[in-house]
């Protein structure tokens, strides 16, 4: 059983846009592909969700499931609790895992927000999903000031819980990226003990669904079934030597 979680840092950081170039890369290496989303919050009835959303970019082929969806966007056990719906559990995660990963060679399950995010009242969460599953998780992060702390956190949480991380994938990398940006590129596995396995340009989720899948495995390292080389990239980013002020 090929079974990932994608977790994020934080919210809004590119996270739904990396499960889907992991897909498109995927199927482009000839696997087959699902992508798990157990609670979706601040979407309508009938407008899509961030596993329609991997789908359109990655191609008709992955399989899209969503298990619960919350008008609000808020964390899926507070937004769960505010509509009177019932929550989902990390049993009810780890089944619909197990249950795709019969048909496909990689089920993606992507997290909503962080690793610890609570997904119902006894404040169980994505982490304990990982755990039923045995499943290794991706870590997405964004690129600049303040996210060494939290990708390091996230590690670090995942290791207290015996769970394994397969690297760091930054979820939107600038067009002109700042010193804190490119410094960033070096420091992520000093600070998390994680190799960088790629790191996906921002705006990619806007680029014409055939395009994002030609491109999509130049944005990962090879362990994703990509191209992306972290030792090309952070030469190529790499900050400007240190000048001191002129009136130091």
């Amino acid at each position: 059983m090929s079974v990932w979680v994608v977790s994020g840092t934080g919210t809004e950081i590119g996270k739904t846009v990396v499960t889907a170039a992991v897909a498109a890369a995927a199927v482009a290496a000839g696997r087959t592909v699902a992508v798990l989303k157990p609670a979706q919050t601040g979407v309508g009835p009938q407008e899509p969700g961030d596993a329609a959303e991997a789908v359109r970019l990655a191609g008709p082929s992955v399989t899209a499931v969503e298990l619960a969806r919350y008008p609000e966007p808020l964390a899926p056990n507070t937004a769960a609790r505010r509509a009177g719906l019932a929550a989902v559990s990390p049993a009810q995660v780890a089944e619909a895992a197990r249950r795709l990963s019969a048909d496909h060679d990689l089920v993606l399950v992507e997290g909503a927000g962080g690793l610890l995010v609570h997904f119902d009242d006894e404040g169980n969460t994505l982490a304990d999903a990982a755990r039923l599953l045995g499943a290794p998780a991706l870590i997405v992060a964004p690129a600049g000031l303040g996210t060494l702390n939290s990708t390091a956190l996230t590690a670090q949480a995942l290791r207290a819980r015996d769970l394994e991380a397969l690297g760091v994938v930054v979820g939107s990398w600038p067009q002109s990226p700042d010193l804190a940006a490119r410094c960033n590129l070096a420091d992520f596995p000093r600070t998390s003990g994680l190799p960088l396995l790629g790191a996906v340009p921002e705006g990619s989720g806007a680029l014409p669904p055939e395009r994002f899948r030609t491109e999509a495995p130049t944005w990962l390292a090879p362990g994703l079934s990509g191209t992306w080389s972290a030792q090309a990239f952070l030469a190529a980013w790499s900050p400007p030597a240190y000048s001191a002020p002129a009136d130091a």
